[in-house]
């Protein structure tokens, strides 16, 4: 199988950070690249100022799909990917993560029977509520690549009878970026923007249906958190969904405490200075609980289980769900100095995405 095309797809922010090092890497190594951006992901502050932050090339391809539930939304991109991949004709078709537009670009390739290499394979929650969970398991069934992060991961497939031929342990590609960004971060004045000092503040962020989508769960995390705010100033750059559900449900009263500080989102380099400097971050997604172990920042899960169970073993990732109890609890273990150091895992060390590019040379 000869590989000279890639085309590549994304949808949301998290995919930007982890596609932007891999992207560089085939330009130094003279792959023709097509960039799709499905649109999932709409606004300023959700995509475009991350493409201009990580220095990416402007989408070849934009779809505009928009915010629609996971079946429309799945539905559009997979039938403006069907028309785009039928015209560009790739050799290889690159997803990663786990959201819908991943999930639908896997299916349109496989199906015109074209390969997939899907970037962060193996990655299990086993919690099938979770529709990242679905996106994952289903894109890991029909991928011809499957590129891991952590060796639990291929423990994962391996489960699922996936061919251990078709997988390839890398290391992650966000800290990838994370390492390459670092520096740029920190010399932003993004702590003073906000009254903060460094090493002294938290930083919150909650946008899972779980969390966000039920009056119940939200002011139940939103209560406790603006208890962590009473002993230490929590900053929140709040999620578009997040913050429509605090004005539907009527709970602007509950980030509207001493020391809870709510702002729009943030860009990529504005909030990665912010994580890198904060006390710990509490948080309930996937992508940042690996980027504060990388970091060596605590990071407290507002969820009940993980799919990057790593982060919990090596990291500095507890896991907290919705016991106020426990948020606090570690909370004040962390301002007491006993917080979880953890260590960096295997392979997180800026090259991944050369490993992943050597895979698809050698392959072609």
């Amino acid at each position: 199988m000869t590989i000279d095309h890639i085309l590549h797809v994304v949808g949301a922010r998290p995919n930007l950070v982890k596609i932007a090092p891999i992207m560089r890497r085939m330009t130094d190594v003279n792959l023709r690249q097509t960039l799709v951006h499905t649109g999932q992901h709409y606004d300023y502050q959700m995509s475009q100022v991350f493409f201009e932050e990580l220095s990416l090339p402007q989408p070849d391809v934009y779809l505009g799909v928009g915010s629609a539930s996971h079946a429309v939304q799945t539905a559009r991109a997979m039938m403006g990917l069907e028309e785009t991949i039928s015209q560009r004709k790739p050799d290889l078709v690159v997803v990663v993560g786990d959201v819908n537009s991943t999930l639908a670009a896997a299916l349109v390739a496989s199906k015109l029977l074209i390969p997939v290499a899907h970037i962060e394979s193996g990655l299990r929650s086993n919690n099938r509520r979770m529709p990242e969970e679905i996106n994952r398991i289903v894109t890991d069934a029909i991928s011809h690549y499957l590129f891991t992060t952590e060796r639990d991961a291929n423990a994962n497939l391996e489960r699922e009878g996936i061919d251990p031929k078709r997988v390839h342990f890398v290391g992650n590609v966000m800290v990838d970026s994370l390492i390459e960004h670092r520096e740029r971060a920190l010399r932003l004045d993004v702590l003073s923007e906000h009254g903060l000092l460094a090493g002294q503040y938290a930083l919150l962020t909650l946008h899972r249906p779980d969390n966000v989508d039920f009056r119940e769960s939200l002011t139940g995390l939103l209560t406790a958190i603006g208890q962590v705010a009473r002993v230490l100033p929590v900053l929140f750059p709040v999620h578009p969904r997040t913050q429509a559900r605090i004005e539907e449900f009527g709970l602007g009263r509950l980030v509207r405490v001493p020391g809870f500080t709510v702002c729009p989102s943030l860009g990529y380099l504005p909030f990665l200075g912010l994580m890198a400097r904060s006390a710990f971050v509490m948080t309930d997604s996937g992508g940042i609980q690996e980027e504060t172990t990388a970091l060596g920042i605590p990071c407290l899960t507002l969820r009940p289980e993980t799919e990057r169970p790593i982060t919990v073993t090596e990291g500095t990732n507890t896991i907290i769900g919705s016991d106020a109890g426990l948020l606090l609890g570690e909370a004040g273990n962390i301002l007491r100095g006993a917080g979880k150091k953890g260590r960096v895992p295997e392979l997180w060390d800026g090259r991944a995405a050369y490993r992943i590019v050597d895979v698809v040379m050698s392959s072609s």
